[in-house]
């Protein structure tokens, strides 16, 4: 469903990303590690559309289409969605309003704020004095209100206390459709066609606290703007405490050559 093509971007005139080749599958959730400064969130942004990151080569194609050029309301009309690290506070603007105009369905602005233990910050102006636990699940919020195809998550951890984190790698666990099968019970009539995941998401993470609750599929590693491996995610981060990064790439590229 999101295939990237010997993707080049710039920003600011400065090559942030060399020749990135990406593909995630209906289902799939893959998650990127990369140090500071290395080109993560670019690539998310990219993939989004914001038009300061230049592509200055490549393609990058969701659902078939060619959205390389593609502005950023159609991306998220087809259905890309994203969580960001630092998203901005937006003065006059209720969270409850933010959260209807993103609701893909009819579906009551409380009841999903409840699963989010959100409720009393609906009236509240967007992230205006929210702490990062909050901010994120004012995000997660918006996510499940679009209930996007393909969702970007920035660090998904980042500002999150010990107390939140486990509610934040629930919630996007649910809505990467991770506990399909717990959902669907013991009902399922034997004859009924078992379910199966479409939702995708590319996860930047540096803790990888947020692998304790998701079960992703694949890990990459972004290393000075090039896509350097693909492992098992939890090889990866374990590779990448003992030996750091340079050295992690070194030992998995010669690993799978």
């Amino acid at each position: 469903m999101l295939v990237i093509e010997d993707l080049q971007v710039e920003l600011a005139g400065q090559t942030i990303l060399n020749h990135i080749d990406l593909e995630i599958k209906p289902g799939e959730t893959h998650v990127l590690f990369g140090p500071n400064g290395s080109g993560k969130t670019t690539l998310l942004m990219t993939i989004m559309g914001y038009p300061q990151y230049h592509v200055k080569k490549g393609k990058i194609f969701f659902k078939g289409k060619d959205i390389t050029n593609m502005p950023i309301h159609e991306r998220a009309e087809l259905g890309i969605g994203m969580s960001y690290q630092r998203p901005p506070t937006i003065h006059g603007v209720k969270t409850r309003q933010l959260v209807q105009i993103c609701a893909k369905r009819k579906q009551g602005v409380e009841e999903l704020a409840r699963r989010v233990n959100f409720e009393d910050f609906l009236d509240r102006d967007v992230n205006d004095g929210f702490s990062g636990g909050e901010i994120k699940r004012s995000e997660l919020l918006q996510l499940m209100a679009q209930d996007p195809d393909l969702m970007l998550f920035d660090e998904p951890e980042s500002g999150v206390d010990m107390e939140n984190i486990a509610l934040v790698g629930k919630t996007i666990a649910m809505l990467l459709q991770k506990d399909l099968e717990e959902r669907e019970g013991n009902n399922r009539p034997k004859m009924q066609k078992k379910l199966e995941r479409t939702k995708m998401g590319l996860i930047i993470t540096h803790t990888g606290y947020i692998l304790d609750y998701i079960a992703a599929d694949k890990g990459q590693v972004l290393y000075e703007g090039y896509l350097s491996c693909v492992s098992n995610p939890r090889e990866i981060l374990n590779c990448i405490s003992k030996s750091g990064y340079k050295e992690c790439v070194r030992c998995i590229i010669g690993q799978n050559s």
